[in-house]
């Protein structure tokens, strides 16, 4: 029920900061729309009664007002009077209550459809829909300032990181040891059992999929499916209120969550979704940002219709200034007030199309973001691509910018299925120089990774050729068929041990592959227990035991566990793995350049071997004696020489080790023929020597030299 607008009186309050602050006594709302013509801030009661309060002041196109009287806790939203003319994008519908941009809390509510579309019959030639959405969508909710305090942010160096990719409700909700009611949400992460785990892995940073506030996009809300993954986002300010296990504790317990994982020396980067909202296309329901003022949201054409840079039915528009402002405002309020490291942008690429143009790494919002005094501090990583061709911009974001490099993973999955030659992978195993030099950039700009949340698992993606995704309700239509895979001679699970022994030893290769490179490696969480997901590469909207986590103890696992921890802590104490300058062929104590390639032979390879496609084997030498790593005081730390011998070849092959002046003796570290890639105990062996690696190997020696 509608209570008649108050007359009571409201304060002018300010414009900024946007949104809802309590302050003298009530609390200052203000929401930006350039086309409306009136705004009515609506507050409801719990047995859901509205009172409408008139918000009359306007400044820089911002409605904004004082309310006293009303509290943190108070669920609220705003109706918009003024023109409906969808041609030119505009959709003001008073019939709709449309959640704050700014909101710093929103009731997980699902939309339905029919209420919250804000059109009949026709989302452009059609009239505004009469229907009131009041108890059909979410809600705003005023949030209490301050709470739990976020710890000391450990600062690691890029060249020191080691990023885990996870879902919060999926990486806790089969947790033995988590108490029930607290699995799948923030509070989750933070038990001991969980923290340890990722102690003893390794980690140094989790990068969280999606936390933003999230609903069900349309084509989901039609055909009665849930977005698990959350790249649906409805607020940018309002962590998802699904993932605290006490309801409206979402926020204290998400600052909770960041203390828990900063005590232990991890940082928190979040998967941010500022390309797109959960609106879809113009056809989509009117919840926010398309009531309020579309043309200054998104991207339109000339005759009102959303450009779709994304795939997912809208772009938000980079040019804009009221989307830079929200972004940037979204990410210096998670960075500060809720103490998180890092952020990844997805689709990242779609933020630097103002227009919806060509790419341009100086775009409004990408500059926005890299001189802002406080986001400048925050790692920052790019997902250079969009859903089109011309967006895949692999190498091009501007020098701040780390990327998910989609050339390592799509050239080290081809190497070791034996598809190709080893001049890509020598790029990929020594920082992608090619991609990241010219502008300046580092090694470590370079995000490695072999999986990721969207794609085959590190144990599908050697157990399938081909997706099998029927359980996603899109009759297998959905997900890249291009999986770069190869299941080692049979289709999904199988109990024949040579199959499953091959499976293991290529998942060590490309592990072992992620974690020794130059750059900064990603796992993605449950790879190193052997998860499946059934030949599923985009269970985004499975919510069950295909995209949690699995703890049950399993001999498989628990190796490969052991491999991964083994490969983490090599690379942790070893600084010429990870150094943070490129290869430039420096000469080192040695007399020999700092980067050497071999061939089998023991000779280093020539111009001509690189093309060679049919080469199937490479070594790699780091000389350590002049790592550039640095300790976190700037004392350059020197290290030992290394060794790698990489082999995708499906038979044995001889090599011969390098001479004297590559090392006196060669200690053998790593084989991935090994279960837990300890391999059968070796002396060291000297230079010369011929050894016989097998098929489908990765082995690591240590080379030492007593000469200084």
């Amino acid at each position: 029920m509608a209570l008649p607008t108050s007359t009571a009186p409201v304060l002018p309050g300010r414009p900024f900061p946007l949104g809802a602050h309590p302050e003298a006594g009530g609390v200052r709302f203000a929401v930006s729309s350039s086309t409306a013509e009136a705004v009515e801030l609506c507050l409801i009661a719990e047995d859901g009664t509205e009172r409408r309060v008139e918000l009359t002041e306007r400044t820089f196109g911002i409605w904004h007002g004082l309310v006293p009287g009303v509290t943190p806790g108070q669920r609220y939203g705003y109706r918009v009077h003024g023109r409906y003319d969808p041609v030119r994008g505009v959709r003001c519908n008073p019939a709709k209550i449309l959640v704050d941009p700014y909101a710093r809390r929103i009731t997980p509510v699902r939309p339905e459809l029919d209420q919250a579309l804000g059109y009949l019959d026709h989302p452009i030639t059609g009239g505004p829909s009469p229907v009131d959405s009041l108890g059909h969508v979410p809600l705003s909710v005023v949030a209490s300032p301050g709470g739990p305090d976020t710890g000391t942010q450990p600062d690691t160096p890029f060249e020191e990181t080691l990023i885990y990719e996870l879902h919060v409700r999926g990486f806790t909700m089969r947790h033995p040891d988590v108490p029930p009611h607290q699995r799948g949400t923030y509070l989750g992460l933070t038990h001991p059992s969980v923290v340890d785990y990722l102690v003893r892995l390794g980690v140094t940073a989790v990068e969280l999929l999606p936390v933003h506030a999230f609903v069900d996009e349309p084509q989901l809300l039609r055909s009665g499916r849930h977005n698990y993954w959350g790249y649906a986002s409805l607020g940018f300010f309002a962590p998802h209120p699904g993932y605290a296990s006490v309801a409206g504790r979402e926020i204290a317990e998400f600052r909770t969550m960041v203390a828990a994982l900063h005590a232990a020396g991890i940082e928190v980067l979040l998967d941010v979704v500022y390309n797109h909202t959960c609106e879809g296309g113009i056809d989509g329901p009117t919840l926010s940002l398309r009531g309020l003022d579309a043309p200054a949201y998104y991207l339109l054409d000339s005759h009102g219709l959303d450009v779709d840079l994304t795939g997912c039915g809208n772009t938000l528009n980079p040019a804009s200034p009221t989307v830079v402002r929200m972004v940037t405002d979204s990410m210096r309020y998670f960075a500060t007030e809720l103490g998180v490291d890092g952020f990844r942008l997805d689709l990242a690429t779609a933020l630097g199309r103002p227009h919806g143009g060509g790419f341009d790494p100086y775009s409004p919002l990408l500059t926005a973001i890299t001189c802002d005094p406080v986001l400048a501090r925050c790692k920052l990583i790019a997902e250079p691509w969009d859903a089109t061709a011309a967006g895949y911009r692999i190498g091009q974001f501007a020098p701040q910018w780390t990327e998910w490099n989609g050339r390592f993973r799509d050239g080290v999955r081809d190497f070791w299925r034996g598809g190709v030659g080893v001049r890509d992978l020598a790029y990929r195993l020594s920082g992608s120089e090619d991609l990241y030099a010219a502008n300046t950039r580092r090694p470590w700009a370079s995000i490695n990774f072999i999986t990721a949340h969207d794609g085959f698992t590190l144990r599908d993606l050697v157990s399938y050729n081909e997706k099998h995704n029927e359980a996603n309700g899109e009759e297998g239509r959905d997900g890249t068929n291009d999986n770069r895979s190869w299941n080692c001679g049979v289709e999904g699970e199988t109990d024949d041990e040579a199959v499953l022994a091959l499976r293991d030893r290529q998942a060590r290769n490309l592990l072992a592959t992620l974690l020794l490179s130059t750059g900064t490696p990603m796992l993605c969480a449950g790879d190193e227990r052997w998860r499946t997901q059934h030949g599923n590469n985009n269970p985004y909207v499975l919510d069950d035991e295909t995209s949690w986590v699995d703890w049950t103890p399993e001999e498989r696992a628990e190796d490969l566990l052991a491999f991964t921890r083994r490969l983490a802590r090599l690379r942790a104490e070893s600084p010429a793995l990870r150094q943070p300058q490129f290869f430039d062929g420096r000469p080192t104590h040695a007399g020999e350049p700092d980067l050497v390639w071999f061939r089998p032979d023991g000779n280093p390879m020539t111009g001509a071997d690189w093309f060679d496609d049919s080469r199937r084997t490479l070594g790699m030498w780091i000389d350590g004696s002049q790592s550039l790593s640095r300790n976190r005081e700037g004392v350059q730390v020197p290290d030992d020489s290394w060794l790698l011998l990489l082999h995708a070849g499906d038979h044995p092959v001889d090599v011969v080790l390098p001479s004297v002046h590559y090392g006196e003796r060669f200690e053998p570290v790593l084989d991935t023929t090994s279960r837990v890639g300890t391999g059968v105990p070796t002396p060291p062996l000297r230079p010369g020597d011929m050894i016989t690696l097998p098929a489908r190997a990765l082995l690591v020696y240590r080379a030492t030299r007593t000469t200084t």
